[in-house]
């Protein structure tokens, strides 16, 4: 049981450093578009490639957080009934959630996008703009980043909830978002 506690804390120790990491981009995506405000209405110009790059980082801070939201119990779930259970039957959902959709839909879009992404890849696809950004492909391989770092933040929650559910460690209530 060390070892799948060791697990599990390594795994949320990766997530809690990238998403801190991922998160600058905010920061990063505001001053772009305060750039991009200024030069269009103050400067009288633009450029594509500045544009197009607000909707990569934007894609980027969503679909590489979505790890540290579910390690961070951020993720929107249906609170009428859950609120109210214990603690153990929490985690049991919270099992039984990663077991039936989280994990399945995760694999479920790594799959799918594999090719697409591979491809993309293979013709090092470029923006149809010709001033825009050249690596389209680097944007297209967040759809395997993303359901990748889900799976393995699944993988820790599930241990997390199993350990806690079996009285050997884990936890259920670490981190999770307060609701308003």
């Amino acid at each position: 049981m060390g070892l799948l506690n060791r697990l599990y804390r390594g795994i949320d120790c990766f997530t809690e450093f990238s998403g801190r990491c991922v998160a600058w981009l905010t920061l990063l995506l505001v001053i772009t578009t305060c750039v991009v405000v200024v030069m269009r209405y103050v400067l009288g110009g633009g450029s594509i490639a500045v544009q197009e790059s607000m909707t990569y980082m934007h894609a980027s801070l969503f679909m590489l957080a979505m790890a540290y939201t579910l390690k961070r119990g951020g993720h929107v779930r249906v609170d009428i009934f859950y609120r109210n259970y214990s603690l153990r039957t929490q985690a049991l959902v919270d099992v039984l959630g990663t077991l039936l959709c989280l994990l399945p839909l995760s694999i479920l879009i790594l799959v799918m996008s594999w090719d697409y992404v591979t491809n993309s890849w293979a013709i090092r696809e470029v923006s149809s703009e010709g001033a825009g950004i050249k690596g389209v492909y680097l944007l297209k391989t967040l759809l395997l980043i993303m359901p990748a770092t889900l799976v393995i933040q699944g993988i820790a929650e599930l241990l997390k909830n199993l350990l806690f559910l079996f009285g050997k460690g884990g936890s259920h209530t670490e981190e999770k978002v307060e609701l308003l």
